[in-house]
This record gives C-alpha cells, sequence and structure tokens, in this order.
C-alpha cells in the first residue's frame, strides 16, 4: 500500500491540470499607468520630452502632473493590468 505522500502528490497533480493560468500584466502599463481608488486610471502626459521649443507656454503648463484617462482608455489599461496595479 502506497504512503499517503503519494495520494498528495497525485491530488496536487490532479488540480494543477485543471487550474487556469495566471494572466500576465503588460510591463509597459506597470511603468506607465496608476489606478486610483474609485477605479480611475492616471497617465503622465505626452508631448514633454523634446521639441518643447516649439510648443505653446499654455501646452506646457497644462501637460504637467498626471492626467485621467476617458472611461474607454481605462478599460483597456485595466484589460493590461488583470490584477490591478500597486
Amino acid at each position: 500500500m502506497p504512503g499517503r505522500g503519494v495520494f498528495r502528490t497525485l491530488l496536487a497533480d490532479i488540480q494543477q491540470e485543471y487550474e487556469m493560468p495566471k494572466m500576465k500584466t503588460k510591463s509597459s502599463v506597470k511603468k506607465r499607468f496608476k489606478i486610483t481608488a474609485t477605479g480611475k486610471v492616471l497617465a503622465g502626459p505626452g508631448n514633454k520630452r523634446h521639441g518643447l521649443i516649439n510648443r505653446s507656454q499654455k501646452m506646457k503648463r497644462s501637460n504637467r502632473g498626471s492626467q485621467v484617462l476617458t472611461e474607454a482608455d481605462g478599460k483597456t489599461v485595466k484589460q493590461w493590468a488583470p490584477y490591478g496595479l500597486a
């Protein structure tokens, strides 16, 4: 008669077969976005890296800090981060 350890390993093997694999979070999303407590998605604005001499002062000012994404874009970002962003 086999020992109890054999049955435990068999049970663990069976359970692993039926578990769904974990979904991966896109690495770029981890770096670029934050999700607020209310579920909104924050992102840093673009157009701030180079060519700033061509941009108006108003545009440069309004692009400081982070901005809230639209609801549709926020849904997309949340799909890319299935377990949220820490």
